[in-house]
């Protein structure tokens, strides 16, 4: 009888024992994931610099700008590898491929000069119009092809942008890169056009190098603002390619500033965001001569406002791209 007591006790020992481990081990991990109100929001609104990320739907508004742009900078290899994938999904690292690439705005160029000399009856305005016209083409498309396939970026990588946390501006940026690449060649092409049509040749041509920079600045704010419009209005893809044609016609592409200087039409370069930097580039490459200060100072408020626009739009509706795609 002594030892079934015994036997009780130990047993309720042992039930109690096993009851303080359950309350302390609650205990611990209520300590444990419970953290101040304060830490919390700090976790979610800094999500590059922990690691633990929150996945729900967020306020408008902008990220940390330090830590997001940090780790942009971090990943641009990823961007340039992006670039590179894509390039290679579209064959271009074959030989036809970079053949392509380079004969395609050739074509463009020799099909819109036959018809401007048609349309013109073969009464050109002046002189090397067809080098004027490829180096307009070759710009021009650089520009537009990125704007083209940065609408797509975002939408189009829906599993990455749910899967994987990273600064979803790396997603146009990436196409921008992309058609730079393809941009550096037709630039070889031209260069061999220029010599062989006997255009001047000097240290000017070097002030090239600005204009491409803020050509590229252009087109990356462009495509950041088109890329995440595409979230929002799934139908922009379809109507792109006639704004895009629409926005060739008006720009100093296949006409040049002479002649809309006698229309009294000049203020079409001024508002058109592509206009003072192909009007530069016409006169630095075809004309030979430093283009105004005014174009350059034109060209660069335009890359900085819109870069600023398309940085900050994007970033200020990118927590919103998981509920939307």
């Amino acid at each position: 009888m002594q030892s079934v007591i015994e036997g009780e006790r130990s047993t309720g020992a042992v039930a109690q024992g096993s009851a303080g481990r359950t309350a302390s081990l609650r205990r611990i991990a209520t300590e444990t994931s419970t953290t101040p109100a304060h830490g919390l929001k700090a976790r979610r609104e800094d999500e590059f610099n922990t690691e633990r990320h929150v996945y729900e739907p967020h306020k408008v508004g902008l990220p940390p700008l330090r830590s997001y742009f940090r780790e942009l900078w971090k990943r641009r290899e990823f961007a340039y590898e992006m670039a590179r994938t894509d390039m290679r999904a579209q064959h271009l690292d074959t030989t036809f491929g970079r053949l392509w690439l380079l004969l395609n705005p050739l074509l463009l160029a020799g099909v819109y000069f036959i018809l401007v000399d048609i349309l013109r009856r073969g009464k050109h305005v002046q002189p090397h119009y067809l080098e004027h016209l490829v180096l307009e083409i070759f710009a021009y498309y650089y520009v537009s092809g990125a704007i083209r396939a940065g609408a797509r970026t975002v939408v189009g990588g829906g599993k990455l942008v749910l899967n994987t946390a990273f600064p979803r501006l790396l997603l146009p940026l990436s196409s921008v890169l992309e058609h730079f690449l393809r941009f550096l060649p037709t630039l070889v092409i031209y260069g061999i056009i220029h010599v062989a049509a006997g255009l001047p040749v000097g240290p000017h041509l070097l002030l090239v190098i600005p204009l491409v920079i803020l050509l590229t600045a252009i087109a990356a704010g462009l495509s950041m603002f088109v890329s995440a419009l595409q979230v929002y209005f799934r139908d922009l893809t379809q109507f792109l390619p006639y704004m895009l044609r629409l926005w060739l016609y008006l720009s100093p592409v296949l006409w040049t500033v002479s002649q809309i200087d006698k229309r009294g039409l000049h203020f079409l370069v001024w508002i058109n965001p592509i206009g003072p930097p192909l009007v530069a580039l016409s006169d630095l490459v075809i004309d030979g001569y430093v283009p105004a200060a005014s174009l350059f100072a034109a060209s660069a408020g335009w890359a900085v406002l819109l870069g600023l626009i398309g940085s900050i739009f994007f970033m200020s509706r990118e927590r919103d791209f998981a509920v939307r795609l």
